[in-house]
């Protein structure tokens, strides 16, 4: 996972109400998720997690914290894993951690009686400057994956090792060499990687670790250890394949992907067979918030395992239970930021969202092997205030990264180190005791079922155009812990309508309550807007014209909240070797006189270099805007301004040309008129 500090926030304004630049991503209840049936004569007493009980094996529903149905089918020795790489820096700066019952204790421990049977540790060749100090993330080097196998062995717990090839966190934007290999050719850093492969193996297998399966690469979507060419990728995987090979054939490989929403996996699993890359398990990464539906993950899982006959697992997978930052260094997920919310941001639904990714992965029969949850102990480490915390983190690389990998990583590290972006996706409070989530895995076994409660009650989001009577809901949707979904009744707040309805256009927030809860409406007040479909919201999308020129450009409506301005859908474009098209709308049986037209574009790569421009035709007469982009959900807002309609008729549009890996996203046209 991209372990970046960096998080979009929403710019706010405190008066009467709240304006903001945006909206936060609302998620609905699953429908197809029924509530579990509660019946005391059927469920046993809450689990005794103490002395090796392997409670999750008697196959009888528990009264537990939370509601769970079990996963019908799931064998004993499905993978319940557990991705710990951070923790001897977190004990090393103070960090302790609890059992259910309240003692404190070595957190390998509480995950193995809570029915985890499998860590996963990530190993970095040097992640050191030249004076010794960490680059931070848990300053995973070879010392630190031997000593946490050894530990989970004692504890009847197999690992896997994540071996990255890179001095610091690889994942799809950064595939770095190990700075001892980055002048190497590439037959030269072949024959590092396997030897330092056998070597580091071998020693953590000496150690005592009991090593179930090894991780070649990480993340390896968009390259490998400084390589971005499938040929010279595929040579050096197989280096590290035939390594784990030749030191144990019984140890499972793993080649790891991610981003199952948009990355074809076929493709990747046919370069790998062309390219004769020996491995056993295909893993990907699976973040609800992020990598779309769980249908299209398990069909992307399958295709993979019936054409390639191949394992299938999910090597990393996450959600949040609040969307409190515990340490005061901005969360990927949390208010303000961008992602889709697929369940509630509780507990219950932290464990739900685990719960039917395992159900997924198990519905794939003996080709779907397990789940791993990211970090489940990455919690805050101790302090009263940010310099005593970023102390610790720069000691000890307790936090996501420290100042000193800014040699290495200068563009992410270097501007964003600091502490903890996943404190609130942990299975522990941020005070070490273990939350009634980190039993999901067993109870994915038994079930369970508890009293039925309020969950959390979903803020309600209205859109107005300006200058027009707002009406507040009267109800909001409420879910409970059993997934049910219900409008309850909401009061709200004492605010002046008519002085929103007469603002500038943006989000405004009034406040309330429903059920003793607070709750928000944000009204989006919007220009009045002449384009049809203006946010491709709609299935017809006919007045669009796209002229995809050359044919050379992947052009599609995207539904995907996390890359909209707005809804669900966008203009997704995208191409490996050219980009070039035109997107218009006309409208006619406009009024004379003066109007505006504007979009929202994000994007990056080599779409900073692309040649974009906004234009409007009418009246014989063209104008322009020049639109950028500079990164990932930075939306940008081209605008022209002082358009003199005469004729009753324009068309708007926007044009795009640029070099391979040009992408973004278009949203939200406007036509408005300027008064």
């Amino acid at each position: 996972m991209l372990r970046r500090g960096k998080v979009v926030y929403m710019k706010k304004l405190s008066i009467v109400m709240i304006l903001l630049l945006g909206l936060c991503a609302c998620g609905q209840p699953s429908s197809d998720s029924p509530s579990p049936s509660i019946s005391p004569l059927e469920v046993t007493d809450p689990p005794s997690l103490g002395g090796g009980n392997e409670w999750w094996l008697s196959g009888k529903p528990v009264e537990g914290g939370l509601f769970a149905d079990a996963v019908g089918g799931l064998s004993s020795d499905f993978i319940r894993g557990a991705d710990v790489s951070s923790l001897l820096s977190l004990e090393a700066s103070g960090v302790k951690f609890y059992d259910f019952d309240g003692n404190e204790q070595d957190m390998l421990k509480t995950l193995a009686e809570a029915g985890f049977n499998y860590i996963r540790v990530r190993v970095w060749v040097d992640p050191y400057d030249a004076r010794g100090n960490g680059y931070g993330g848990g300053n995973n080097d070879l010392e630190a994956v031997k000593v946490l196998g050894e530990r989970a062995a004692g504890y009847g717990m197999k690992l896997l090792v994540n071996f990255h090839y890179s001095d610091f966190w690889a994942d799809p934007a950064k595939q770095q060499a190990p700075k001892a290999w980055r002048d190497m050719t590439i037959d030269e850093k072949e024959l590092a990687l396997f030897n330092y492969t056998d070597t580091a193996l071998r020693e953590i297998i000496a150690a005592g670790a009991d090593v179930g399966m090894v991780q070649v690469g990480n993340e390896t979507t968009t390259g490998f250890c400084g390589e971005n060419q499938w040929p010279r990728i595929c040579q050096l995987l197989a280096a590290g394949t035939r390594a784990v090979r030749g030191v144990d054939k019984d140890i499972q490989i793993v080649i790891h992907l991610t981003n199952p929403e948009s990355h074809n996996f076929v493709q990747t699993a046919n370069l790998l067979k062309n390219n004769s890359v020996d491995y056993d398990v295909f893993a990907t990464s699976y973040y609800p918030f992020w990598h779309g539906t769980l249908d299209n993950l398990r069909q992307i899982l399958l295709d993979v395992a019936e054409r390639f006959d191949k394992k299938v697992m999910v090597a990393e997978v996450a959600y949040a239970y609040s969307y409190e930052d515990f340490d005061g260094h901005g969360n990927t997920i949390g208010d303000g930021a961008v992602f889709e919310k697929n369940y509630t941001l509780t507990v219950q639904g932290q464990a739900r969202a685990v719960a039917e990714v395992v159900k997924t992965v198990a519905s794939l029969g003996d080709a779907g092997i397990g789940v791993f949850y990211w970090e489940p102990g990455w919690i805050p480490v101790p302090g009263s205030s940010w310099e005593e915390r970023s102390a610790l983190w720069e000691k000890h690389g307790s936090g996501w990264a420290s100042s000193f990998a800014a040699e290495y990583d200068p563009d992410d590290a270097g501007k964003w180190y600091g502490g903890s972006a996943c404190d609130n996706q942990a299975l522990f409070s941020a005070d070490g005791y273990p939350l009634e989530s980190l039993k999901v895995f067993g109870y994915c076994y038994t079930g369970a079922v508890t009293e039925r409660r309020l969950d959390e009650v979903y803020d309600a989001h209205i859109s107005v155009r300006l200058r027009n009577p707002i009406e507040l809901p009267e109800t909001v949707t409420a879910v409970y812990n059993d997934n049910a979904a219900e409008q309850v009744s909401v009061e709200w707040e004492s605010a002046d309508l008519d002085i929103i309805s007469n603002s500038p256009e943006g989000v405004y927030i009034v406040r309330g309550t429903a059920q003793g809860v607070p709750v928000n409406c944000h009204i989006k007040m919007e220009p009045e807007n002449y384009l049809e479909n203006y946010s491709f919201e709609n299935e017809d999308r006919s007045m669009w014209h796209l002229d995809n020129i050359g044919d050379t450009t992947q052009l599609r409506y995207q539904e995907k909240s996390t890359d909209a301005y707005s809804g669900r859908y966008s203009l997704h474009f995208w191409d490996s070797s050219y980009t070039e098209f035109r997107v218009e709308q006309t409208v006619t049986g406009l009024r004379q006189g003066e109007y505006s037209f504007s979009i929202y574009i994000q994007g990056g790569d080599d779409s900073v270099n692309a040649e974009m421009y906004i234009y409007v035709l009418t009246n014989g007469e063209e104008y322009r805007a020049e639109a950028r982009v500079d990164g990932w959900v930075n939306w940008q807002q081209p605008k022209i301004e002082s358009i003199t309609v005469e004729s009753g008729e324009v068309t708007v549009g926007v044009y795009v040309k640029g070099s391979g890996n040009c992408w973004g996203t278009m949203d939200d046209f406007q036509l408005c008129p300027v008064e």
